[in-house]
């Protein structure tokens, strides 16, 4: 086996990490078929999952939901099934709600879940200062009451993503008199949940180690041990699968991922997922100029970028909603013309040798080739005339600046929709109300806006179309590409693709 000289470098500080976790006790190597370790591609900023700007990070979720369970179950092909509520649904008008909870079951510290757990949890997560970023979403129900295992509720605002929600984002359960009890920073220091692993030991940056819950509902977990490596760097990632240090790995380069499956016991998947490559537009500066914004727009070669830098892996879109979406329009086209790029730039007075400047941020290694993408559509906006400087940051610095308004004219970032509705793609990405925009102004909220609570679903359909249109029109975000997920693993091992991104120790197994 031969490394590069940055991959001896990364394995090194990997083989350091796992010698001192072990030295401290903990079970840091891959080991034997009761033990998966994962060298993970993000760190564990809470283990809070409904607060927080991280709370909406699509890749966390493996996490969260290998601890916690979600009100509603998701399958690897993103349908759902009951989770801890086991029927739902609306009256006939939709003005009230009602839930099954699920009976015999348990918290990790073994005290029983029931109803109030629900309860709890929605009103938690819906109080608007709480810190949940989509707390909207939740407040839309209240006034619960329970009736042995069946709780109801007032719909105060139609969201008909209600439920869907519940297998998405900040949908979990928490326990209320644990939580009422130890308080949020007690959570933080020894979180229980219902899922199929508890927590077992966790330290900072380095690792997360669970142990299976004997008690879980779901069955018998795959296996007795999991390990979270956090390991950011993708370099680090491919060194932890070549030299057997982790079981299994997420988002390597796909160089690298083509390389790997090819070796002696290892393997690979590589499928679509449900998370879309954007760049977000804020209204500030340049971008307030409409030519400048499609000038971005139309000097954008995602083909050539899928085909060269991605070798293949990944599918050009146009708007925010990926081909599984609901709303998807194969109509909205925004083409590949540098010469119409240049003219725009023209009109507003901007060429090669005066050209329109302005920063785009990006992460480096979070997702396969983001900042090498980035390059390279700095290198095509160049071409046209667009200078754009490059300002690499941590995916937590990209929620902190989208939630406060703070992010550059552009920003790189992968927007995850995996209950595939419109209103968590389009809406939440674009509507100004939302924490999570950064393009704000009137004439799109006017669109937007009455789509919230559109009964009639063919009419909310297609208002959704409508706005993607128009969004592509005046180049109010520039949608790059559908992901494809690589996933790298000993060939020992079953791995189960997740459309949702979610690499969940549950879909893994022994052959």
């Amino acid at each position: 086996m031969t490394f590069t000289r940055r991959q001896t470098l990364a394995l090194g500080a990997s083989a350091f990490l796992t010698d001192l976790l072990f030295a401290q006790g903990g079970t840091a190597r891959a080991a034997g078929k009761d033990t998966l370790t994962i060298a993970f591609n993000v760190n564990l900023p809470s283990f809070d999952p409904t607060t927080g700007p991280s709370s909406v990070n699509p890749t966390i979720q493996a996490i969260y939901r290998s601890i916690f369970d979600q009100y509603i179950g998701q399958k690897p092909d993103l349908s759902f099934q009951p989770g801890l509520l086991t029927a739902w649904g609306w009256n006939d008008d939709k003005t009230k709600v009602w839930m099954d909870v699920r009976k015999d079951v348990k918290w990790h510290d073994g005290s029983p879940f029931t109803p109030e757990d629900i309860v709890f949890s929605l009103q938690r997560a819906g109080k608007m200062d709480g810190g949940n970023p989509v707390a909207f979403i939740w407040a839309g129900v209240n006034n619960f009451k329970i009736d042995g295992s069946r709780i109801t509720g007032d719909v105060v605002q139609f969201d008909p993503s209600f439920f869907k929600w519940m297998a998405f984002l900040t949908g979990y359960v928490l326990p209320k008199a644990y939580y009422e009890k130890v308080g949020a920073e007690g959570f933080e220091k020894k979180p229980i949940g219902t899922g199929p692993y508890m927590v077992d030991e966790y330290s900072g940056n380095a690792f997360l180690r669970l142990k299976a819950n004997p008690n879980y509902w779901g069955g018998k977990p795959p296996f007795q041990t999991v390990i979270f490596k956090f390991v950011p760097d993708a370099t680090t990632r491919v060194a932890e699968i070549e030299s057997g240090s982790s079981d299994v790995t997420l988002e390597v380069p796909f160089e690298e991922y083509d390389r790997l499956i090819t070796k002696k016991g290892l393997a690979g998947v590589a499928t679509p997922i449900s998370d879309i490559g954007m760049i977000f537009i804020t209204n500030k500066d340049v971008m307030l100029d409409k030519n400048v914004r499609l000038a971005a727009v139309h000097a954008i070669d995602k083909k050539s970028i899928v085909s060269r830098l991605l070798h293949g892996y990944g599918v050009p879109i146009d708007t925010l909603e990926a081909p599984e979406y609901e709303a998807y329009d194969p109509s909205i086209k925004t083409p590949y013309d540098p010469a119409k790029a240049v003219e725009l730039l023209k009109a507003s007075g901007y060429s090669t040798e005066k050209p329109a400047k302005f920063t785009i941020q990006t992460t480096r290694g979070f997702k396969p080739k983001d900042y090498e993408m980035i390059q390279a559509i700095v290198g095509m906006w160049r071409k046209v005339g667009i200078e754009a400087e490059i300002e690499v940051y941590e995916i937590a610095k990209h929620f902190e600046l989208r939630t406060t308004h703070k992010l550059a004219p552009a920003a790189f970032y992968n927007w995850g929709n995996a209950i595939g509705d419109p209103s968590t793609s389009t809406g939440h990405a674009m509507f100004s109300k939302s924490p999570h925009s950064a393009w704000k102004s009137d004439d799109l909220d006017a669109k937007i806006g009455p789509l919230w609570g559109e009964k009639d679903e063919k009419k909310r359909i297609e208002g959704w179309k409508a706005a993607d249109k128009y969004i592509a029109e005046q180049g109010y975000v520039i949608p790059l590409l559908q992901y494809v997920q690589p996933v790298v693993y000993k060939s020992e091992l079953k791995v189960t693709p997740n459309v949702s991104g979610a690499l969940q120790p549950t879909l893994i197994s022994g052959s």
